[in-house]
């Protein structure tokens, strides 16, 4: 019986199973690395074990020392998460040699899936639909254009490469050869059919050691960016209880074929036809998925309403308890849908980003939930995936579930560094969404740069800058050691108006405010003056401004960050209108470093792998110059327009900064 269960892994994933581990009164033991020693999956555990990693990243590598953190800390467990050693075989198989109980499926089902040309082959035998491929890129035109390179040893959208022209083939094989072994330890690829507008169906396979084998149906997963899923829901929309059932016959003889035991996914490519849903085998993930969470708030056994916990009955399987149902015991209860919170810019290509959260305060609006690793005050670094939380929502219908998932997020208070927040809200708003018209390509099909980060309206500045103002002045009569009848700012007459500038987006505003009698306040932003009703205004360092501004009355949240030495303090404001972050101007401003004209800069910390161009080359618009490798995935930097290159400030192995000049290309 598993008593203490050590969580080989960090972030939301590792909270997420503490919470059912200390629930089924098993102790929790964390790992961490020296960043992550204040982390939130740290306080969700009874003890944490120090790791010592080379790096950020290896930390969570390091098979010898995991297994030594176990014995130090008296594990008699491992679960191993997703993401880092969770599909790795070796670990799996150090862990059950070292007299430990396994959390997972059997190192052979993780070497056997692991592979994913040999996962092929063996699904193929066993009657599982798959794609036409081929090791030898050579032989890719017998396949058919287009067609995408894959990884053989991993999958989460690395190493993979999609090719409409054979004349781009070789660099794709050869960038995704590198991603892989980046990635992966292995830059074995292999080159498949691609199918154009395809729907990305998952199923959900739970399998015992006394040979049960149930499927809990379907997910859809089609929304995606760079290959990796940001939105998935369950069910899907277009499978009916017929394609519910084949599906399931298909991925549970998918889990027989290679013994499978624990929680699994078998991932489908799907495209309606006239005839029905055609699928076919992509990959077996032997491990527990991300988008697990809405296959949990949809199924139900018997008549018992709680959701199912798959991180429960992954402890009980491996146990040694049989699955407490058989597949006649389960049914559908409404709809989920999750939405994954990423620092990331989608403006930019959906970069990630880094930085600091300043706040994360979750609406939490009835039946949602939150799956998150992140606080208010965490960094998030470049060393790990840059996922903040997944936001989960359930309701009777899909129309409610939608709906909810991007009210939830709308209203959520999230600041301090760049998200796809508003990108998700835009995506689960648009009416293709809304009528289930999914496939993988739909960001590209339907929305804009300019959709998926959109700007906040004037109206919302200006009135976002007058509850700040406001906010300060009640910020800083609460603070006063005079009477209150005293003037704010040292004036002599209270009908002076107070100036205060800010920044926003890089723009600075300058706003002056002042009293008109009762609760009237004539507030000038950039010289037009907006009345405005306050209606109320109280908190400390949270400030609620209830305010009509030109005729719209409004509910503000407005937070204050104060800056630490020789930094500049943040107001947070947030209403129906949106988000909007204001950088006060101090009064003595320092300089600021001029820009390289020309300079084409790094948009977020990582390692130069290859450089393309040097001194005095001629290049064209769209010319690879230099590839940068961040959170194990190769980012392009392109020649904005013609020119020739004047400076290259960067050589293969250099790890530079955000921000940081490349090249300099003189404009010809």
């Amino acid at each position: 019986m598993i008593t203490r269960l050590l969580i080989a892994n960090r972030g939301e994933i590792a909270c997420r199973i503490a919470r059912t581990a200390r629930a089924m009164g098993i102790e929790v033991v964390a790992v961490h690395g020296r960043p992550d020693a204040d982390a939130a999956h740290v306080a969700a555990a009874d003890v944490a074990v120090p790791l010592d990693g080379t790096t950020a990243a290896e930390t969570y590598l390091d098979i010898d020392a995991l297994l030594a953190a176990a014995r130090t800390a008296g594990a008699d467990a491992v679960h191993p998460g997703y993401g880092f050693l969770a599909e790795n075989a070796a670990f799996a198989r150090a862990v059950i040699d070292a007299g430990l109980t396994w959390v997972g499926p059997s190192p052979e089902a993780i070497a056997a899936m692991g592979d994913k040309l040999a996962a092929k082959r063996i699904m193929a035998d066993a009657g599982v639909p798959t794609l036409p491929s081929t090791t030898d890129p050579a032989d890719a035109a017998d396949i058919g254009f287009p067609v995408i390179v894959k990884a053989a040893a991993g999958g989460g959208g690395k190493g993979m490469r999609v090719v409409t022209d054979p004349a781009d083939l070789d660099e794709a094989v050869a960038a995704a050869r590198r991603e892989a072994a980046g990635a992966f330890g292995d830059d074995t690829v292999f080159v498949e059919r691609y199918l154009e507008r395809p729907r990305h169906i998952e199923v959900q396979v739970l399998a015992d050691t006394h040979g049960r084998v149930v499927h809990l149906g379907e997910r859809e997963c089609s929304i995606q960016r760079r290959h990796q899923k940001v939105i998935e829901e369950a069910p899907s929309p277009v499978v009916d209880a017929a394609a519910r059932e084949r599906l399931g016959r298909a991925a549970v003889a998918a889990a027989e074929a290679i013994g499978y035991v624990g929680a699994g996914t078998v991932e489908f490519v799907a495209v309606e036809a006239a005839d029905g849903l055609e699928f076919s085998f992509l990959e077996v993930n032997t491990r527990l998925q991300v988008e697990h969470p809405v296959t949990e708030a949809v199924w139900r056994v018997g008549d018992d309403p709680a959701p199912l916990d798959l991180v429960r009955l992954q402890l009980l399987v491996a146990d040694g308890a049989p699955l407490p149902f058989d597949q006649a015991d389960l049914h559908l209860d409404g709809w989920a849908v999750e939405a994954r919170l990423y620092a990331e810019d989608p403006a930019a290509g959906f970069l990630p980003a880094t930085g600091t959260v300043e706040l994360l305060a979750p609406a939490n609006l009835p039946s949602t939930r939150w799956d998150s690793g992140v606080r208010t005050g965490d960094v998030i670094s470049p060393h790990f995936d840059p996922m903040i939380a997944k936001v989960i929502a359930h309701g009777p219908t899909r129309t409610e579930a939608v709906r909810l998932a991007a009210t939830e997020l709308a209203r959520t208070r999230l600041h301090g560094v760049t998200t796809n927040r508003d990108a998700l809200v835009a995506v689960l708003r648009h009416p293709a969404f809304v009528a289930g018209d999914l496939h993988t390509g739909f960001l590209d099909a339907h929305l804009t740069p300019e959709a998926l980060a959109p700007a906040p309206s004037p109206e919302a500045v200006t009135a976002h800058v007058a509850a700040a103002a406001l906010a300060g002045l009640h910020r800083r009569r609460r603070a006063a050691r005079v009477p209150r009848h005293v003037p704010a700012g040292g004036r002599h007459n209270p009908a002076d108006p107070q100036r205060t500038a800010c920044r926003h987006r890089g723009s600075e505003i300058a706003a002056t405010h002042r009293p008109t009698g009762g609760e009237g306040w004539a507030v000038a932003v950039d010289d037009v003056t907006h009345p405005v009703v306050l209606h109320g205004i109280a908190g400390d360092d949270a400030v609620v401004v209830e305010l009509t501004v030109d005729g719209r009355r409004l509910r503000c949240a407005v937070d204050r960050v104060d800056g630490g030495p020789g930094e500049e303090a943040i107001w947070l404001v947030d209403s129906p209108l949106g988000a909007t972050r204001l950088v006060e101007v101090p009064r003595f401003p320092t300089a600021v470093a001029a820009a390289v004209e020309g300079g084409l800069v790094a948009p977020m910390p990582g390692a130069v792998i290859a450089v393309h161009v040097g001194e005095g080359d001629e290049v064209v618009e769209g010319q690879p110059l230099v590839v940068l490798e961040a959170m194990k995935m190769e980012h392009r930097i392109t020649a904005p327009e013609p020119g020739t290159v004047a400076e290259v400030g960067v050589a293969v192995g250099d790890q530079v900064e955000a921000g940081a000049v490349l090249v300099v290309i003189e404009a010809g």
